[in-house]
This record gives C-alpha cells, sequence and structure tokens, in this order.
C-alpha cells in the first residue's frame, strides 16, 4: 500500500442499488464521466457493508476523491469506511454522489439532481461544504456497536418500517412506493413506547410513537423529518412524535412532505450535541436507510468533518 496521493477518482458502484440500476445504468454513468473528462478508477461492490472495506483501502492506495454511484445506503457504508481508516483525516477525502438508490434523501439536501449529466456536472464544478456527521452507539448481536451518519437515523416506527422495507428490498421487490406500503402496514401492528430521552442533559421522559436525529432533513424518500436541520450547524436535530392515534397519525402523514410536521401537537423538537435515548423495550433502528440494531442509543456530533461536493444548500 502506498500513501502517495493519486489525482484519479475513485468511483464506488453498487450494482444493486436502485433494484440494480448500479449495473444497468453504469455504462451510460461510465461515458458521462469520460465525456466530462474525468481520470478515475472504479470499484464494484460484491457485498452488503463491502464499501466499508474498500474505501480504506483506496485510500491507502492514495485516493483522495471518491464518487459513490449508489444509494443511501451506499453512501452510509463509503463514510464509515472514510472513518474507519487512519492513513488521513476524513475531512481531507471529497465525496461525491450520482444517486440512483430509491430514496436519494442525501442529495436531496443540497440540491444535487437525479439525472446523471447533471449530476456529473455538478461534480465537475466541484463546489465543497464540510458537513457535520453524526455517530450512534446501539445493541446489536449481544453488544454495542457504533455507525457513523451523514444523513439521518430513525426508531421506534421509523426503524420498523425501514427494516420491513429492507427486507423487502432484499427479496427483490422494486415497488416505488415500497416505503409508504411498509409505513402503512406497519401502523396498526406497532405500538408507542416509553421512552427516557437526554439531550445535552435535560431529561425528557414519554410515551414515543417515532423518533429521528437528523443531520439532513429528509428521509423514507423525501419525508422532512428533520425541517429545521442544517448539515454544518454542529447539532443533531432531533424529532420526537409522541404517542397519538392510528387515525391522527394518517391524517398527519402528509405534513412529513410538506416540512410542516411540527405544526402537530404532539412532535417536540429539540437540538443538542449528545443525544442518549432508553426505552422500555427494545426499539429498533435506521441510520441512512440501513437497519441495524435496538435501543439505547447513544448519538454523538463530529462538526464538519466530512468535505461534501453540493450543488448549494435548500
Amino acid at each position: 500500500m502506498s500513501d502517495t496521493q493519486t489525482k484519479e477518482w475513485l468511483v464506488l458502484v453498487n450494482p444493486n442499488a436502485g433494484t440494480q440500476k448500479g449495473k444497468k445504468d453504469w455504462k451510460k454513468i461510465c461515458q458521462l464521466l469520460k465525456e466530462f473528462g474525468f481520470d478515475y478508477h472504479c470499484v464494484f461492490t460484491e457485498r452488503k457493508l463491502h464499501a466499508i472495506e474498500l474505501v480504506p483501502e483506496y485510500i491507502g492506495k492514495g485516493y483522495r476523491k471518491i464518487i459513490v454511484v449508489g444509494g443511501d445506503g451506499t453512501m452510509n457504508e463509503v463514510v464509515n469506511g472514510i472513518f474507519a481508516q487512519k492513513i488521513v483525516l476524513p475531512i481531507n477525502i471529497t465525496l461525491g454522489m450520482i444517486s440512483i438508490g430509491t430514496g436519494n434523501d442525501w442529495v436531496r439536501t443540497y440540491n444535487v439532481p437525479l439525472d446523471y449529466k447533471k449530476a456529473v456536472e455538478v461534480i465537475k464544478k466541484g463546489t465543497t461544504l464540510e458537513q457535520d456527521v453524526g455517530i450512534v452507539e446501539y445493541t446489536a448481536n449481544g453488544g454495542t456497536q457504533t455507525r457513523y451518519f451523514a444523513n439521518m437515523a430513525g426508531f421506534g416506527f421509523d426503524g420498523l418500517v425501514a427494516k420491513k422495507t429492507n427486507a423487502d428490498k432484499e427479496k427483490g421487490s422494486s415497488n416505488p412506493f415500497l416505503y409508504l406500503v411498509n409505513l402503512g402496514s406497519s401502523l396498526f401492528s406497532y405500538d408507542s413506547t416509553n421512552v427516557r430521552i437526554n439531550v445535552d442533559g435535560r431529561e425528557i421522559k414519554a410515551k414515543v410513537f417515532s423518533m429521528s436525529v437528523g443531520i439532513g432533513q429528509y428521509n423514507g424518500g423525501g419525508m422532512i423529518q428533520a425541517p429545521d436541520a442544517l448539515p454544518n450547524d454542529g447539532l443533531l436535530d432531533l424529532t420526537i412524535i409522541k404517542h397519538m392515534t392510528k387515525l391522527s397519525i394518517i391524517y398527519n402523514v402528509r405534513r412529513l412532505y410538506d416540512g410542516s410536521i411540527r405544526k402537530v401537537k404532539q412532535v417536540e423538537m429539540l437540538t443538542g450535541k449528545s443525544i442518549r435515548i432508553e426505552s422500555d423495550i427494545p426499539i429498533p433502528l435506521e441510520v441512512d436507510g440501513e437497519s441495524l440494531g435496538t435501543s439505547p442509543f447513544q448519538f454523538n456530533i463530529i462538526p464538519k468533518s466530512l468535505k461534501v461536493i453540493i450543488n448549494h444548500l435548500g
């Protein structure tokens, strides 16, 4: 392994992202990168979590610029690979994205187009922002594990919906409304849970239906669960949706899409640098759309620690 820096881009492609759009559309994307004069080396992921292994390997070979061709889960793996390596500081890596996932939530914050040519133009222009990164400790396989995230973590009801959605994706479902379908089917089986929340020393006890911790504003394919989140303000945005009737939840789902969720009286929004969450029974966690373990959770923020290529902030 060499620590000599290369000018080449590492293009990391998830062929299975967006129900195999990575595989189907790579020739088109490859041609666009050539047209715009990119000098790059392409690597395909072969399995779940493979990008976490590949990224440190290629940083060790001198790569300092990465383009992710995949979805939010692929971006999450790349971010975890960047933070796992000890060769350079994470902020010394420049990260761009051509989004081909089903949710495409990370790029929404930065107005990076889903059109491939326009996305490549944004990366070529090279406008960067130093965004915050979150880190969460959670329970899995009988112990405590950690994961970095670049967009949003959801838990409780949100974690259950993501778990069902990911299971359907792994079975090959290509329904673009998969998240909404699972949201509806999970609604009547999920019960609110008593939780204890500590935000920078402030204690809250509540019966909670769903919660999210945001760096960015969006999750679930365009839901605005953290409408006030700024990705570079050094704060985690916590949205707490307290116990509601099923009818009230159905009525207010539209508010998740138009950014008016804060108007619901059962919704509380807080910001902080350290968030601890404990619950009476284990509640499921998703991070950047990927299903992980269960509570208790400890969230912390690493301010301005990831250099990303953006179009502009929304």
